[in-house]
């Protein structure tokens, strides 16, 4: 063999080696990353069920200095998280000091203080579990029930973006009454034999009040971020115009998340990712409000998009709004770490998981069955929305890996 042609076929053989080997690597290391997936998605599965112990061993911190450690740009809450269940037994059980009309929003709320000085987000019970609550997918009051089920479920999403929530029972003549500020004091009343109120906030009507049942009232409570993690508000670029006969330009627009892709944060970073995990959290809860969103302050788009106020969810289990996939079936990107839960919790596990998870709430049972029933049919239809996109343009543009290193120091 001439010396040309023996170069010529080293080069090649050569050139098959490199593609192989990075061909091996790139399996590798993709099926390391999905056996990681695996061990994190059974390491959930045995955590899933929190029970509310007032227990702390090996420490001397209070249960509001514990979660606060816990919040970090990309995770409100760690994975191993074995104080879990005492923070929430705290949530749910320490002394209210202080009550007051609610922060800036459109329902009604109330602003709790416990003792130890932690702030929570208290949100009344306003239906039965199987009110179905008809008309817009944004209709209705929010629903307290909502914001424990969406917590939990973003636990079992492997998103822990959500801040911490719990199902409480309060007495407003001798819990809230005798601390209550004279702004929230001013709305209470009395509707026959059951103590009420309506707060302040853009819809809150005396007209509208929520009562107790006597003097009880069930309701969540929400744990407040640190004052040290301060929040930053963005308009949702799928966000909805709520106006009859006005669209949003997602609406007609199918090419608009090639727009979003050049406009920062959505550039560059996990931000668009968050978007898309989002949306798929929102399907799955039916939550078509989410107009604007929060990170992190002063973050350049690497902060997480925290999943706040999801109580416009659970209200109606006959309505799937596609809409709310508009971010997904636009764009047609995934994680490959949520495609991959997503495909564990096929067949039922959903459902059996989130039912586990909520079983030790204080206000359990927290959903109805068609609610739940409703979750594992949600999930199939977003399975299907990522099998078109891999079929239209392959797995390799679709499935993005995108894990970051995570720290709790």
């Amino acid at each position: 063999m001439k010396l040309k042609q023996r170069v010529v076929l080293l080069a090649i053989l050569l050139v098959i080696f490199i593609f192989t080997k990075v061909f091996l690597i790139d399996n590798l290391d993709t099926s390391a990353a999905n056996r990681e997936d695996q061990r994190a998605f059974q390491r959930m599965l045995s955590g899933l069920r929190v029970a509310l112990d007032p227990r702390l061993e090996h420490t001397l911190q209070s249960p509001w200095e514990i979660a606060a450690q816990w919040v970090v740009p990309r995770e409100v809450y760690p994975e191993d998280t074995p104080e879990l269940g005492a923070v929430m037994h705290a949530m749910t059980t320490k002394k209210i000091i202080k009550a007051d009309v609610g922060y800036k929003g459109t329902q009604l709320k109330a602003l709790l203080i416990l003792e130890g000085g932690q702030k929570v987000v208290f949100k009344p019970k306003r239906y039965a579990r199987d009110y179905i609550v008809e008309g817009e997918p944004y209709a209705g009051y929010d629903r307290h029930n909502a914001e424990v089920a969406a917590f939990h479920l973003d636990r079992i999403l492997g998103f822990r973006r959500a801040p911490l929530v719990v199902g409480r029972f309060v007495n407003l003549r001798t819990e809230i009454k005798p601390v209550a500020t004279e702004q929230l004091l001013g709305t209470f009343m009395t509707v026959g034999n059951n103590t009420c109120f309506y707060g302040k906030c853009y819809y809150c009507r005396e007209t509208e009040p929520a009562c107790a049942d006597g003097d009880i009232m069930e309701g969540s409570v929400t744990l407040w971020l640190p004052d040290v993690w301060p929040l930053q508000k963005h308009r949702h670029p799928w966000g909805r115009t709520y106006r009859e006969g006005k669209l949003a330009r997602w609406e007609y627009d199918e090419s608009y998340c090639d727009a979003v892709k050049k406009t920062s944060p959505y550039d560059s970073g996990p931000r668009l990712l968050d978007i898309i995990d989002t949306a798929i959290f929102d399907y799955l809860i039916g939550n078509a409000d989410r107009h604007h969103y929060e990170s992190f302050q002063d973050d350049e788009g690497a902060s997480m998009l925290i999943l706040l106020d999801n109580a416009k969810s659970f209200g109606n289990p006959a309505l799937d709004e596609r809409s709310i996939l508009a971010p997904l079936y636009q764009c047609c990107i995934i994680r490959v770490s949520t495609w991959n839960r997503l495909n564990y919790l096929k067949n039922g596990v959903l459902k059996s998981a989130l039912k586990t998870a909520m079983s030790h709430d204080p206000i359990s049972p927290v959903l109805s069955d068609p609610h739940l029933d409703a979750l594992d049919q949600r999930l199939l239809s977003i399975l299907a929305t990522v099998k078109q996109c891999t079929d239209q343009f392959g797995p390799d543009v679709v499935l993005v890996e995108d894990r970051m290193t995570l720290s709790h120091l």
